[in-house]
């Protein structure tokens, strides 16, 4: 095969070397990724101590020239994509276009904007003795973030890094590498403006197996470690990460139609929810609805979005003769595309207990006019979100005024739901005393 050179400008070098059959020679050993960490490890201690001035800086900076770039970032995004030999949602998430690079600008001005979650006080009181006891927030350290395509992933992560004061060590997929390292490289150009490490925004400059296996597994490195990926990333982690994960699981998403709903309202909802960005951990995947409405509510359904395949139960199949019979399976699934699992419930008790068994704890709605259901869906219900007359694509950093999300935790532990500012800070005790002793 005849190697092909790419290239381009623009005040930031990038050059890449790739053969023709859209495979890139990016390659390291375990030995150069720890050197790498231990130089990000450095740049973490830098970025704890640095000013709230110096890391609204970087964001600003970084924001500025996304927007002087543009061209040229969707140029390199383009030649990529148009190496991806996939359909579906990752070339979805592979792809920037020009709205989405201005909103990771906006994002990071976001970041920016929003209070120094650094040095607050959570608490404080003064013990009999006289000591003054408090609870700061402090950085993590350095966060490790595996993920696959989804170049505003980098943007976005390394801007809550920053800003928390944490360093942001990245493993994104070779099928985004290009576009990536631009994104990197704009961050180098902000930190070092700033008087900081370079370091502080890195990364792995391989998308092997081995070398992801290995980033889960420096635990002289990270500090915490989230997955941003399908059931294969999220196995791999729980198979091999030594360092303490925070899992950004499937997207299982329900909504349950109530018989007491809006069913104008839950019509425009569930398309919403199904048919805005299919591709995504929080578009609905299973549609429940009560038999007292099902009727009228689910031919309307099809005839709204009839893009979608319907996987139905025998009583829903009765009212779409043309929709595909479900399997248990399909209940379970997260399809992250144009199909949507549809029940007929007979109760909201049924429901509730359906979210339970095929539930993946991340985003669940129900549409209804009555304050009992809803007041018993919101206590009932175990997921990271839930959500009342409301689609679930609203369960996303920049819509629940973070900004922007390293992942959204279906862990109860440390964090849960999408993680801003500070579910990237801990608690550090401090004790003031004048002397005295136990």
């Amino acid at each position: 095969m005849t190697a092909t050179t790419w290239s381009c400008t623009a005040t930031i070098s990038c050059s890449y070397v790739a053969r023709d059959d859209a495979h890139y020679a990016w390659s390291m050993t375990t030995r150069e990724l720890a050197t790498q960490g231990v130089a990000v490890r450095r740049a973490a201690v830098a970025l704890a101590q640095a000013t709230n001035e110096q890391r609204r800086g970087v964001l600003a900076h970084v924001a500025d020239r996304l927007e002087e770039v543009l061209d040229e970032l969707l140029s390199v995004n383009a030649f990529e994509v148009a190496a991806y030999d996939e359909s579906g949602p990752g070339r979805d998430r592979l792809t920037l276009t020009k709205e989405r690079v201005l909103a990771m600008a906006g994002a990071l001005r976001e970041i920016a904007d929003a209070p120094d979650p650094l040095y607050e006080t959570q608490d404080q009181s003064t013990r009999a003795n006289g000591l003054r006891v408090e609870r700061v927030r402090v950085p993590l350290g350095v966060i490790g973030v595996v993920y696959e395509n989804r170049p505003n992933v980098t943007s976005d992560v390394a801007g809550l890094c920053v800003r928390s004061g944490n360093a942001a060590f990245l493993r994104g997929s070779s099928s985004a590498m290009k576009t990536n390292t631009f994104l990197v490289e704009l961050w180098h150009e902000a930190l070092e403006k700033e008087g900081l490490p370079a370091a502080g925004v890195s990364l792995v400059a391989d998308g092997s197996h081995e070398v992801a296996t290995a980033f889960m597994q420096l635990t002289d490195v990270l500090d915490c470690l989230i997955p941003r990926g399908g059931p294969s990333l999220i196995g791999a982690m729980r198979e091999h990460a030594r360092v303490p994960y925070v899992l950004d699981g499937d997207g299982n998403c329900h909504i349950f139609v109530d018989d007491s709903a809006n069913l104008t309202q839950a019509l425009a909802i569930v398309k919403n929810a199904k048919t805005s960005r299919p591709g995504v951990c929080n578009a609905a995947e299973t549609l429940l609805v009560h038999e007292a409405v099902a009727a009228s509510f689910l031919p309307a359904l099809a005839l709204a979005m009839p893009e979608v395949e319907l996987r139905v139960d025998r009583a829903a199949l009765e009212y779409l003769p043309d929709a595909t019979l479900a399997s248990e399976d399909d209940y379970a699934r997260e399809f992250l595309d144009l199909i949507l699992a549809v029940k007929v419930v007979g109760s909201l008790d049924e429901a509730i207990e359906h979210v339970a068994t095929f539930g993946t704890g991340h985003s669940e709605a129900i549409l209804t006019e009555n304050p009992e259901h809803a007041e018993a869906w919101v206590r009932r219900v175990d997921a990271a979100a839930v959500l009342v007359n409301a689609s679930t694509r609203f369960i996303d950093g920049g819509e629940l005024g973070l900004g922007a999300e390293v992942g959204i935790s279906t862990q109860k532990l440390h964090a849960r739901g999408p993680m801003g500012l500070r579910e990237l800070t801990c608690l550090k005790w401090v004790v003031r005393g004048e002397g005295q002793i136990r």
